[in-house]
């Protein structure tokens, strides 16, 4: 037997220490929890030293209880790694035996995004006010979405919601980690592109210009055909015809052409032929195709695991599908379902879902073990996007350094070669 320091919470919310005879840690929890008290820590004697209590009574605790949501920021939107970061933190005090209100006002008190702060402070109140945790959370959609919010119904109503809690968080550690692959994929080009498009307005308007003065004083030297154009080039970017030069008007034309892009995909028709074409296209298509997989079988997956009737977590997978194509291919299951059909044959008709998945859920079906089946999709298919994205990286480095490299290349080399047949000019004269 060990001798075990603990700081526990007693049913009316007071901090108390003291020490306990166990042999080990899980076993002092135990105890702990029989005396009807939740402890926050426990540690061997002489592995650690518990925390020193303030000696706050229950009167001074409830005076100095979370403060009050700030007006304006309740509900507001905050990033999906905040998220994920409190789900994990207010699942692991639930489990702990800490009650729901006790963890809330906990992690108000420590939070430091001022947004989620607020809107945890929202939600005590909401509950200590009588509203289930479910009720709560549905009041601040833009936080927590409609499968944030069923999962918690579920588990509440199972009496699961430590568990449910943590699939959350396990699920949005996945889904944030496989975002970062793509972003990853889809970053490098953009900034090698970027680079060069920098270099070469840079060349254009200061470096050329230079140049081109210099062998305007030279006599007779005659310009390549490429000298010809870069010159040209340059000199058309410089001009003013409208106050601005014309390089200025280039960035605008392109800023418009993105806005209007953007705009048109917003609208119904635009969204659905955008979300059609990174489907299809050549080489992140197939890495856009694989994420929206794994997206819907871990979402699908994790909804029914919790115990979310098969309708209502199509119906939230379709939501938070995150693609036009693949929503509409969810809502044809949907469909098949409310039937009484199965899911097999309108995932078979889409040309979404190749056949190994299709295969795996028919299985998955037939066995009663469809949850745990798409969980096995999801990580089959976050494996297939890493090599992707891993393969897709190792190959665009090389194709992008070529092309800056052949950017500036040629600029160089229409600058250079006048000036290297002027030299040779001279040396034969001489």
């Amino acid at each position: 037997m060990a001798n075990f320091q603990y700081k526990a919470l007693d049913a009316k919310g007071e901090e108390t220490i003291g020490a306990i005879q166990a042999s080990t840690d899980a076993e002092a929890i135990q105890i702990l929890r029989g005396q009807g008290l939740y402890p926050t820590q426990v540690v061997e004697e002489g592995k650690g030293k518990i925390a020193q209590s303030k000696g706050k009574t229950a009167a001074k605790s409830k005076a100095k209880a979370a403060p009050k949501a700030v007006k304006g920021k309740v509900g507001g939107r905050i990033k999906p790694k905040v998220l994920m970061i409190f789900t994990r933190q207010l699942a692991t005090l639930i489990d702990a035996g800490l009650p729901l209100l006790r963890g809330l006002t906990v992690l108000a008190k420590q939070e430091p995004n001022p947004v989620l702060k607020a809107t945890v402070n929202a939600l005590a109140d909401s509950v200590q006010g009588g509203s289930t945790f479910s009720e709560s959370l549905a009041q601040h959609p833009k936080i927590f979405n409609k499968l944030y919010v069923n999962m918690v119904k579920a588990g509440e109503l199972g009496g699961v919601l430590e568990i449910v809690l943590q699939r959350l968080a396990e699920y949005q550690e996945k889904a944030h980690k496989l975002k970062n692959k793509i972003v990853s994929a889809m970053v490098y080009p953009v900034i090698v592109m970027f680079i060069a498009v920098a270099i070469l307005v840079f060349l254009m308007l200061f470096i050329v210009p230079k140049f081109k003065e210099m062998f305007s004083d030279m006599p007779g030297a005659e310009l390549p055909t490429i000298s010809k154009i870069v010159f040209g080039f340059s000199e058309w970017m410089l001009a003013r015809p409208f106050v601005l030069p014309n390089a200025v008007f280039i960035f605008l034309i392109i800023g418009a052409i993105a806005f209007g892009f953007q705009m048109w995909g917003r609208t119904k028709n635009g969204r659905n032929i955008i979300d059609n074409l990174k489907l299809k296209a050549p080489i992140f298509g197939d890495i856009q195709r694989k994420s929206a997989i794994a997206r819907f079988s871990r979402t699908l997956g994790t909804l029914v695991t919790s115990g979310v009737p098969i309708l209502q977590a199509l119906n939230i997978t379709r939501d938070t599908a995150g693609n036009v194509v693949v929503s509409q291919a969810i809502e044809k299951v949907y469909e098949a379902v409310k039937e009484g059909e199965s899911i097999v044959t309108p995932l078979s008709a889409s040309s979404v879902f190749p056949a190994m998945v299709i295969s795996m859920v028919d299985v998955g079906e037939e066995t009663g073990q469809l949850p745990e089946m798409l969980l096995k999709v999801a990580e089959v298919y976050d494996d297939e996007v890493d090599n992707a994205v891993t393969a897709l990286t190792s190959i665009l480095e090389p194709i992008m350094i070529v092309i800056l490299a052949l950017v500036v290349g040629c600029v160089v080399f229409a600058l250079f070669l006048p000036l290297i047949k002027v030299i040779q000019n001279l040396g034969q004269s001489s």
